[in-house]
């Protein structure tokens, strides 16, 4: 893939997908930073991930996949070891997570080495990141000053320890962002279910782009230039596994902002279309994996990427 000389820093959760449906147990590396962190990877961006890994055998695995995709990776300390998720799918794939004690008291610092790779990076993306909290709000607010930032809240309830807190702040950090992603799910979770409304209300706190994705209603994207919206792209095979979709949007997005400052409403239109193509190819295999539709063509729709 293309290599783009500009980098991106992602900010959030690395962990352990623990699956239990009707083919059995299995574990693949996941956590939403880190698929987005990946995906931007293989979308030709050189590509920091700074989060909270164990020094175990979870974390091994964690750092050998990064390893694998050529991701650095800026640990913090994890006193409870590594995040884990327990996911159960139910007969239409959907799924629902639980998740132990160091995924629920996660926490992330920022060292110098962080914050040079910061000061490098032409964009930082936070998602799933711990907005409840506020010294944690506090920290990434403080290390992220002058920064240009994209924001997916990303909310799971098995984390969620205060939604008005976590509300507060996320649009803490919302205001000003270059993109903000939110999904139909996040809207349920932390507002009144409104995607619409909440794209709005983001645009009016000073997100200079917000992309609100509906699953299989499609994506609407909210920018100076206009208002652009695109549908689920038709691939082809059938639909695998939809758990990477809105990390591999978020990808496809941020890839077309690293370098680049869409302003016409055909390139934000464009920047959406290709973000839509990469989620679903990404819904053609298993896991958290990003996959284009030129990766499908190449055969990787096999491949579970862990």
């Amino acid at each position: 893939m293309q290599q783009n000389a500009l980098g991106v820093v992602v900010i959030g959760d690395a962990l352990i997908d623990e699956i239990h449906d009707t083919g059995g147990v299995r574990e693949l590396v996941g956590g939403a930073a880190l698929n987005v962190a990946v995906g931007l990877r293989r979308l030709g961006v050189p590509t920091t991930l700074v989060a909270m890994v164990g020094d175990d055998e979870a974390g091994a695995h964690i750092r050998g996949y990064l390893a694998d995709h050529d991701v650095r990776l800026i640990a913090s300390a994890a006193p409870h070891g590594s995040s884990r998720a327990i996911v159960q799918r139910d007969a239409h794939g959907e799924p629902t997570y639980v998740f132990n004690e160091a995924a629920q008291r996660r926490s992330i610092r920022y060292g110098q080495e962080a914050r040079q790779a910061l000061l490098d990076a032409d964009l930082a993306v936070i998602s799933c990141f711990p907005f409840d909290v506020p010294a944690e709000v506090d920290a990434v607010a403080e290390a992220l000053v002058g920064v240009r930032v994209a924001i997916d809240p990303n909310p799971r309830a098995g984390m969620l320890s205060d939604r008005a807190e976590f509300v507060r702040g996320f649009e803490r950090l919302a205001v000003d962002a270059a993109m903000v992603k939110v999904g139909a799910d996040d809207a349920v979770l932390l507002y009144d279910g409104d995607l619409d409304a909440l794209r709005l209300r983001l645009r009016a706190l000073g997100a200079e782009a917000v992309l609100a994705t509906a699953g299989k209603d499609g994506a609407v994207l909210e920018a100076d230039a206009g208002t652009f919206s695109a549908g689920i792209s038709a691939l082809p095979g059938p639909v695998i596994d939809t758990v990477g979709a809105g990390d591999a949007t978020l990808s496809g997005v941020a890839e077309g902002l690293v370098g680049k400052r869409p302003q016409t409403g055909e390139e934000w239109q464009l920047l959406l279309e290709r973000a839509m193509d990469v989620a679903a190819a990404t819904c053609r295999a298993e896991g958290g994996l990003l996959r284009t539709p030129e990766s499908l063509e190449a055969g990787e729709r096999g491949v579970t990427g862990s």
